[in-house]
């Protein structure tokens, strides 16, 4: 017991280092480009670029990670490289006007931009994407229904105290402390020390206990399954000769994983087109509610400092209007703080509240109370009124990051029940289509002997033909957490794309509070058709019996 606790803390100790980052770290993000001299307009468009390189790339990364076989495990090898892209958007972003002077001292202001944009891209891209393999790594290591639902508790938890530190720290003033005068400033100093606070997150994952390839065979709990996929394997298949030198190798490598890249995407783009019913209704109904939290969050420091605090952003510094809209900035840190400190609150009794509750009563309060508190947002010029409700979206960002995952897991859990209604697929009785599920395949007459072959059409194991590529997994757990986290992303792209033409036409920052409270109604709309137990399947399907019929059905 002690070393499942162990596991679980382990494993939340990087997810806690990575929303620090992505609290502080995008937090000065609107700042720094409008400080920059980049237009409102083009600042929320910019804000968008990373969740768009998330929606193609996100589900390739949750396919390939389903069906990767490697001496560190099938998420790790993907959690480490996605944190390398954070570790340099880190470093890049305090640092883009010095390296504008210093690599183009004719024109630095320009080229300052370009850094900014694409660090922030970077950044963005690479630690929302991070979060789709470690939500995986959770859901592998605690499979069961009560299991998952505890450990997303402690997900949840341990996100909402990393945002409490990544909002604390821009909230509190540095610029009088010698370290940060040494660095730069207070910007300099908050992302060195966050990437400080991830850089010891991450060294938690070496002590990961995962699965992993030994000697060319796959120990999965008991099972040990034969492969072609070995080391020396790779070397032979796609360098073509013994005797080619490493150099050569990789160059080949390199091409074919291109290769495998761009054949990849019509099969992904097919697995998320045919999505059974419930994911379906789930992805749209998180995919409004995330729009309507990130409408709120991704703009609330400039609604405060423009809106509330009356400030110009891209002001002199010094001046007054500047010293406003800093002060503004400071006091949505504050406010941000709050909420993620309401959220690890929520986070504690979680579990709780789904067991006497229900799934649906805590899913659709908490999006009433988002619809409510941006109303109230939208209306009122009290710094502490904005803040208190500001405070309470916490209730909803602790919702929106543990109820998603626990529902997956429960589809998961019983796919013939919840999967039946699936257009992937034509209705194969008692298989399972994810080869990654921990589970053996049994027998078609239900025996205990597990079938580990790959005659079955619907069983894709990594066993490789001459001239073919790794065939990818049609209903992989991490598949499935990277389209819901495909709803995140896309949360992202359309506020970003559409509020800040909406906000120049009418002249107000209140239209970002005002359209979030309008998706939120959107969202509780949406809601009624998310399935939260078997008796909602039997409900939406029409069923009479005690299990769904397994033929296509529409919704």
């Amino acid at each position: 017991m002690q070393g499942r606790v162990c596991q679980l803390l382990l494993v939340n100790a990087l997810t806690c280092g990575l929303e620090v980052c992505m609290a502080a770290g995008t937090f000065y993000i609107p700042p720094l480009l409008l400080q920059a001299g980049m237009e409102e307009r083009y600042m929320t468009m910019v804000l968008g670029v990373g969740p768009v390189l998330g929606l193609i790339f996100v589900p390739m990364i949750g396919s390939y990670s389903d069906s990767w076989r490697g001496r560190f495990g099938r998420r790790r090898p993907f959690i480490w490289l996605l944190c390398v892209g954070v570790l340099l958007g880190l470093q890049v972003l305090p640092q883009a006007s010095h390296l504008a002077a210093l690599l183009y001292p004719q024109r630095p202001r320009w080229l300052e931009g370009i850094l900014l944009v694409g660090a922030a891209c970077l950044l963005e891209f690479s630690g929302q994407a991070c979060f789709t393999p470690l939500e995986a790594l959770i859901s592998d290591q605690f499979p069961g229904e009560e299991e998952s639902r505890r450990a997303f508790s402690v997900y949840s938890l341990m996100i909402s105290l990393g945002g409490c530190l990544g909002y604390l720290l821009p909230a509190l003033d540095w610029s009088h402390a010698p370290t940060a005068a040494y660095l730069g400033g207070q910007q300099a100093f908050i992302y060195a020390l966050i990437t400080l606070i991830f850089l010891t997150c991450l060294l938690s994952t070496v002590f990961i206990s995962e699965d992993r390839w030994t000697e060319g065979k796959e120990t999965r709990k008991g099972v040990s399954v034969s492969s072609t996929l070995s080391p020396s394997h790779w070397r032979s298949r796609y360098c073509g000769h013994p005797l080619l030198s490493r150099t050569q190798c990789v160059r080949m490598a390199v091409g074919w994983f291109v290769s495998l890249c761009v054949s990849a995407l019509p099969r992904v783009y097919g697995v998320c087109m045919s999505l059974p019913a419930v994911i379906r209704r789930l992805f749209v109904a998180e995919l409004f509610s995330w729009m309507a939290l990130m409408s709120f969050m991704l703009f609330y420091t400039d609604f405060m400092g423009v809106g509330l605090y009356r400030g110009v952003p891209n002001a002199t510094p010094g001046t007054q209007e500047r010293l406003r809209y800093d002060e503004g900035v400071r006091m949505a840190s504050v406010g941000l703080f709050l909420q993620c400190l309401i959220s690890v609150v929520c986070s504690i009794l979680m579990e709780r509240w789904m067991v006497l509750l229900g799934t649906r009563a805590v899913y659709v309060s908490s999006v009433i109370l988002l619809a409510l508190a941006t109303a109230v947002m939208s209306f009122s010029k009290s710094v502490v009124m904005v803040t208190v409700m500001a405070a309470a979206t916490g209730y909803t960002f602790c919702v929106l990051q543990v109820l998603p995952y626990t529902l997956l897991c429960l589809y998961h859990s019983d796919k013939r029940v919840f999967f039946s209604s699936s257009k992937s697929r034509p209705s194969h009785q008692g298989e399972s289509d994810d080869h990654t599920n921990s589970k053996p395949l049994l027998t078609p007459d239900h025996g205990k002997t597990p079938l580990l072959t790959s005659a079955s059409p619907h069983v894709s194991l990594p066993l490789e033909r001459e001239g073919e590529a790794i065939p990818l997994p049609q209903r992989g757990m991490c598949l499935d957490m990277a389209i819901l986290d495909s709803a995140y992303l896309l949360s992202q792209v359309l506020p970003a794309l559409c509020l800040g033409s909406i906000v120049q036409q009418s002249h107000s920052v209140s239209a970002y509070m005002a359209s979030a409270c309008f998706l939120s109604l959107l969202s509780l709309l949406c809601s009624t058709g998310v399935v939260f137990t078997r008796s909602d399947l039997h409900k939406l399907t029409g069923s009479k019996g005690d299990t769904p019929t397994l033929r296509g059905q529409k919704d």
